[in-house]
């Protein structure tokens, strides 16, 4: 047990850090780190199961610092307990080029950081999906080998943010009583008191959402821990709502919007020295406390160790599976599967929808990988993301692998970049193209973050007919096609489909997208071919020397393209059609060979039922598009096509137009 006064030194040490590290860099955010340093020091020196030596391990405890702005206190823990990523120099490097101690927590600039947050609500619902991950692999792998908490700490501004009731009424609802969360009760936001724009009740809230709520003195450290413990009896997930001063131990400025975003300033500093009778110079911890803090960073390495213990006793064939899992590897039969399907698709030339030809290509995938984690934001008929293999996960059972997330898109994307996060798993999920806008700073934050998340996104078009302009995507594919690190899918047809889904589950440090059809597809793909096209962006599906007119286009509108080539073909003018499943993947391609595919045809047309932009890449800007340039409408999707000029008549004729 610590004493209050061996405490309140240790808090301290935060604190000073914390306004120091800002102070020095004249940017940043001090008032959560010292208004907070009592709930971090009684979490981390009592409660949170962590080892800074192996920071990594698959079984420790989760701290997600939700309120992101407040990194220096995530900072200052990680120095203190001992983190190698976490020097002096690195806190007094604070908000510099290049430093690991950025302007908000960014995962993999250092051990001991969970996620990537800054965006407010992302975090609270990153750790839902850590919870959700935790609970899942402690019913696959039994609790010898996974068990542990998610603590997280939210301002009032994650709590404010809309993504957080999606995230909360999803963990009340699956009972993830694992999961923790601190709300910094502090009733200061940026423009001034909460009370400014906010009269919610957030314990009715939650309890309404099915967690349990518990009020204590954010200065209280035994009332903190008592509530801790009180959590970890609880059968919900658990809000500790802790009333804290913002800036705490500043005499002017504590309790105000002053301390919130902004330097203290070297005046205000001094009287805070003083008043918490903290004698040390800047970026100077005394030596009693630093050890202090150093031994609470080795509290969990018995426990770690008991855990190896327990993974070397494990059946081998468990362990190799847990082990792989958490590596991030894939199985190494999951090729001859693939190559299997692609196969039988080449015999049967089947014509499905690409989002069956997805489910279809899911059969295959799920049956070889157990780690794949299906859902569905309440689309699961018209997603096709569940297989035989998934069952559904429900309150009470978990040995499912099909999450039903509800009409949550927002939720859905940031929970599975948590699971992701987590580790040991790889989420995918389905929704609607045009609702990847409500995805997007989730999506955003997958690529950011460099992780494997798989968002299958049907109704890519106006091809999804009658539902009309709202839900027909127009610029969704440019628009994620915009985010650097993310790879956006639109396959042609079934073996386009499987290609595109092994090149997602492949890519480890980058999130996919895989935009797909409503409606049915002829078969472009043909013959059987081991390589995997698709990994090239863009290839020649039908080849023609010294053409005059090359046509490029991905997805539904390939099968108008080859039907064009056939006309023009016949007309005696000689035609390529280039499939582009990918343009990330194809700029990353040589030089010499994104050149030979773009070529030097005269005539260059792309055709896609989206905007423009993007494609100039490949047909420069004299080049024809046929697609959209206007919102959609609604009727048979047969009629849009027409209405709308996206047919092979209209590429024929804008071919010969432009040759003359």
């Amino acid at each position: 047990m610590i004493s209050r006064e061996k405490h309140d030194r240790m808090a301290n040490a935060i604190r000073f850090l914390s306004m120091d590290a800002v102070e020095k860099a004249n940017s940043g955010h001090p008032g959560l780190p010292m208004g907070a340093a009592d709930i971090a020091t009684v979490l981390f020196t009592r409660f949170l199961s962590f080892d800074p030596k192996t920071p990594h391990w698959p079984n420790r405890d989760r701290f997600v610092l939700s309120a992101g702005h407040g990194s220096m206190l995530l900072y200052s823990l990680l120095y203190l307990t001992g983190y190698e990523d976490i020097t002096i120099d690195e806190i007094k490097n604070f908000r510099q080029l290049g430093a690991k101690t950025a302007g908000h927590p960014e995962y993999g600039h250092a051990a001991g950081i969970e996620t990537t947050t800054g965006p407010l609500g992302q975090g609270i619902a990153n750790a839902v999906g850590m919870a959700l991950a935790e609970r899942k692999l402690r019913d696959e792998f039994g609790s010898d080998l996974m068990e542990h908490y998610t603590y997280a700490l939210v301002g009032d501004g994650c709590l404010m943010e809309g993504i957080s009731q999606e995230a909360i009424s999803l963990a009340g609802h699956l009972k993830l009583n694992k999961l923790i969360v601190f709300w910094d009760d502090n009733n200061i936001s940026i423009d001034g008191p909460i009370s400014m724009a906010d009269s919610t009740d957030q314990h009715a809230r939650f309890r309404a959402s099915q967690w349990h709520t518990i009020a204590v003195d954010g200065h209280d450290p035994d009332a903190i821990a008592a509530a801790i413990e009180e959590a970890h009896k609880s059968d919900k997930p658990t809000m500790i709502a802790c009333k804290t001063t913002i800036g705490f131990g500043a005499p002017n400025k504590a309790g105000t919007h002053k301390v919130h975003g902004s330097p203290l300033g070297a005046e205000e500093i001094a009287a805070t020295r003083k008043a918490l009778n903290w004698e040390s110079e800047a970026f100077v911890v005394p030596s009693d406390v630093l050890d202090a803090w150093r031994l609470a960073g080795l509290r969990s390495a018995k426990a770690h160790k008991e855990w190896e213990a327990r993974l070397d006793k494990t059946d081998a064939e468990k362990k190799a599976q847990f082990v792989r899992r958490f590596a991030g590897d894939l199985e190494g039969s999951l090729d001859s599967a693939i190559a299997a399907y692609k196969k039988k698709l080449a015999e049967t030339k089947p014509n499905p929808a690409t989002r069956k030809a997805s489910e279809d290509a899911l059969e295959v995938i799920n049956g070889v990988l157990s780690e794949t984690l299906g859902g569905s934001a309440d689309l699961t008929g018209s997603n096709n993301t569940k297989t035989s293999q998934t069952k559904s996960i429900t309150p009470t059972d978990f040995s499912g692998r099909y999450i039903h997330y509800g009409i949550r898109e927002h939720g859905m994307a940031a929970a599975m970049n948590g699971i992701a996060l987590h580790g040991g798993l790889i989420p995918y999920s389905g929704g609607f193209l045009i609702f990847s806008d409500y995805c997007r700073p989730s999506i955003r934050l997958a690529a950011l973050m460099g992780i494997r998340v798989i968002h299958v996104l049907t109704h890519d078009s106006i091809g999804l007919g009658e539902d009309g302009p709202t839900h027909q995507p127009v610029e969704q594919m440019a628009a994620l096609r915009a985010i650097p690190n993310l790879l956006m899918f639109r396959p042609a047809d079934a073996t386009e489909t499987a290609e595109c889904w092994q090149l997602a589950l492949e890519s480890h440090n980058r999130p996919s997208g895989l935009a797909l059809t409503r409606q049915n597809l002829m078969p472009v793909r043909l013959e059987y071919e081991e390589e995997n096209l698709c990994a090239r962006g863009a290839y020649d599906l039908v080849s023609a020397s010294d053409a005059q007119v090359t046509i490029f286009a991905s997805g539904s509108e390939i099968e108008i393209a080859v039907k064009a080539e056939q006309t023009l073909t016949a007309k005696g003018i000689s035609t390529r059609v280039v499939s582009v499943p990918c343009f990330e993947l194809f700029a990353e391609q040589p030089e010499a060979y994104q050149k030979a595919v773009i070529g030097n045809s005269p005539v260059k047309i792309a055709v896609e039922a989206g905007i423009r932009q993007g494609w100039d890449h490949f047909i420069g800007s004299d080049g024809i598009f046929i697609g959209m340039s206007s919102f959609g409408a609604s009727g048979p999707y047969k009629e849009l096509y027409k209405h709308f000029g996206i047919t092979p008549e209209a590429v024929v004729a804008a071919a010969e137009a432009k040759l003359g």
